[in-house]
């Protein structure tokens, strides 16, 4: 029985992937808005995460994920848009 819990897993996991959920578009005031930064992060290890939090066009605060790619260019992974201040 222990032995086919990795097959399971491994089928269960098969289904999932980053290549289901559409691409994420920069938006103003994203790091990667407009291109690349000319900045390139040659400290941080590659697949690290670089966070970052601004307010859009309407006041909604909107944090974002970045994951630094092995060329260290930025890749956008994540974004939450939601009010400065939460109910």
């Amino acid at each position: 029985m222990k032995a086919l819990l990795p097959v399971f897993a491994g089928a269960l996991l098969a289904g999932c992937s980053s290549a289901d959920t559409p691409a994420l578009d920069p938006i103003p005031g994203s790091i990667t808005y407009g291109g690349q930064p000319r900045t390139k992060l040659s400290k941080s290890p590659v697949g690290s995460a670089v966070y970052s939090q601004f307010y859009n066009g309407t006041g909604q605060r909107v944090e974002e994920t970045y994951i630094l790619q092995p060329d260290r260019s930025l890749k956008l992974v994540r974004r939450e848009i939601g009010p400065d201040f939460p109910d």
